[in-house]
């Protein structure tokens, strides 16, 4: 799968070459001192015969005032060259590591609202009960199409939801989809302020952040960032009292206006980060700070629900009719706390949703003839998008439709004959 992209600059260094020493700029200028005074001396010489080596008393043609004036220049001009590159205060390591910056990386970008909209259907057929998420998405892809942006774009996002339920594996589906590199941050295994953003030459631990990291070995400037648990990121306490935050690290990367001018911590260099997006996972809003609340689009999502939970009509014969099961497969999928389907189905009318009870022999009977899609996952110890996917190749179709169903029923004897 490839996507369309567009080259930006990330960064104002600019790239001029090895830069000459001292030693080399001190000895031209003095040269050509040597020459300018040998023409005034003599008027029979030209520049184009004269050769510098063989000027007649050369040595006194330059004197101790000439050369500390030459070397004061020579350094002057070295500063004002690295000063134009705006890498004079690295040394030659740190210079290699950004050489990926010349002449720009390149951002994925979505051409027409049609991509958008084959995006987002393919990662909502692959999860969707994550249709939140995927919208929210969707909507970002759009806009960025539809204003001709260079690459694309969508607001921060916090999935907050109980585990399980796939936060983590949407996040890499959406990147994948979107053809950008990833990285993950485990918001409760290391600093995360550090890990993402870097340290500053004069730690201990010195290094860049994952973030630039990632645009440097990947060779892409609009990776998506995932960090997972972030209502539970600590902070570090310097030995001087001062605290860093993983908050604190992030407020500045999404703004996009303050993403423009980010600067490195550890290279001390302006980048680009506005072609970044952020996905950011929660099992609770406990914990999460108001400013990140106030920048990100904080989706609720709900848990996934096991079927003795599930809302139902009053009347399993109103039911059944209306998620297109039989009434004993209906009772089955209530009460069956091992069974995996999900099932939500509310009515407008009737005196209000309760539980149907079952007979036991309808749970057995149903069990013979049916099996879901979260019962071959567990069977056969894979995640579900490959068990749906070698379904499909083999051809075999669900039951009934998994829209109406609010789950992937099948025939038992037809979908363990594809994994036999």
């Amino acid at each position: 799968m490839t996507r369309s992209t567009t080259l930006i600059p990330v960064s104002p260094i600019r790239f001029i070459g090895e830069l000459p020493s001292v030693y080399v700029i001190e000895n031209r200028l003095q040269m050509f001192l040597r020459t300018l005074r040998a023409l005034k001396q003599d008027n029979n010489l030209t520049a184009v015969k004269l050769n510098p080596h063989k000027i007649p008393n050369w040595r006194e043609l330059i004197e101790k005032p000439d050369r500390l004036k030459i070397e004061r220049r020579a350094l002057r001009y070295l500063e004002l060259l690295g000063n134009k590159s705006g890498m004079a205060h690295l040394n030659s390591d740190a210079k290699a590591k950004l050489a990926p910056l010349r002449g720009g990386l390149p951002v994925s970008r979505i051409e027409t609202e049609h991509e958008a909209d084959e995006i987002a259907a393919a990662l909502h057929a692959e999860m969707p009960w994550m249709a939140r998420a995927t919208e929210e998405v969707w909507h970002g892809l759009r806009a960025s199409a539809r204003e001709g942006l260079p690459g694309l774009r969508f607001n921060p996002l916090v999935l907050v939801g109980p585990p399980g339920i796939g936060k983590s594996h949407w996040t890499r589906r959406l990147a994948h989809h979107l053809v950008v590199p990833t990285t993950t941050l485990e918001a409760t295994g290391e600093p995360g302020s550090f890990a993402l953003v870097g340290t500053q030459k004069g730690w201990g631990s010195a290094s860049p952040g994952k973030l630039v990291q990632t645009v440097l070995s990947e060779q892409h400037a609009g990776p998506l960032v995932i960090i997972d648990e972030v209502e539970k990121a600590g902070e570090v306490t310097s030995t001087k009292g001062s605290r860093h935050t993983l908050t604190d690290a992030l407020l500045p990367l999404l703004e996009r206006m303050t993403a423009q001018a980010w600067e490195c911590p550890y290279f001390q260099i302006r980048f680009d980060m506005s072609w970044a997006n952020w996905v950011m996972t929660a099992n609770s809003r406990n914990g999460l700070p108001s400013p990140l609340q106030s920048r990100c689009v904080v989706l609720d999502l709900p848990g996934l629900l096991p079927v003795d939970e599930a809302v139902l009509p009053p009347s399993k014969t109103e039911a059944a009719p209306l998620l297109g099961v039989t009434p004993y497969a209906l009772d089955a999928m209530i009460d069956n706390r091992n069974a995996s389907p999900l099932i939500r189905a509310i009515t407008d009318d009737g005196p209000g949703p309760t539980k149907v009870r079952i007979e036991k022999s309808e749970i057995i009977r149903f069990k013979k003839d049916f099996v879901t899609l979260g019962d071959l996952k567990k069977l056969f110890s894979q995640h579900h998008t490959a068990v749906l996917k070698r379904l499909q190749q083999a051809g075999v179709p669900p039951v009934r439709d998994p829209k109406k169903l609010k789950v992937y029923l099948y025939r038992r004897s037809e979908a363990l004959a594809v994994f036999s």
